[in-house]
């Protein structure tokens, strides 16, 4: 899912810790979340024609469904009923500027950039078998009693 701003009236500045929080279901006994936050260039930029609609992640991280309470107890997730993940994205300082969009995108995987999911649960991924390897359909909430969201600290001037 993508989700962006208007071209912004004026900068922008986030510093600080940076959070999403989703509320999903998956079909699956697992998944990743994978949440980024992107610079969005005006689609014209006077002098660098290349960088009209550039997307630039500024920040970005992942989340397997699995750690979901902490890193320390893997649980499976139970398909199809809604479940907080909490996606930290660590700290960040920038700048968006006047003109430019701010984005914001969540995806269920990243490969090759990290590693498969197979969607199911099982002791160690990287001993998964074939057959472990299922499709499945994730479902992100966006509601008042299910407010998936991204909380960036913005800074006044």
């Amino acid at each position: 899912m993508t989700w962006r701003t208007e071209p912004l009236t004026g900068d922008v500045v986030i510093a600080g810790s940076l959070a999403a929080q989703l509320f999903a279901t998956t079909t699956g006994t697992d998944a990743d979340w994978i949440v980024k936050l992107i610079d969005v260039y005006p689609d014209s930029v006077p002098g660098n024609p290349k960088m009209g609609g550039y997307e630039l992640m500024v920040a970005s991280e992942i989340l397997r469904g699995r750690y979901r309470t902490g890193f320390d107890r893997p649980t499976a997730i139970k398909a199809g009923r809604i479940e907080s993940y909490p996606v930290d994205l660590h700290q960040q300082s920038y700048r968006f500027l006047k003109g430019h969009r701010i984005m914001v995108q969540v995806q269920s995987t990243w490969f090759p950039v990290y590693d498969r999911n197979p969607q199911t649960f099982v002791p160690n991924i990287f001993t998964a078998r074939p057959q472990d390897f299922r499709v499945a359909t994730q479902r992100i909430y966006r509601s008042a009693s299910h407010p998936s969201h991204i909380a960036l600290p913005v800074l006044e001037e």
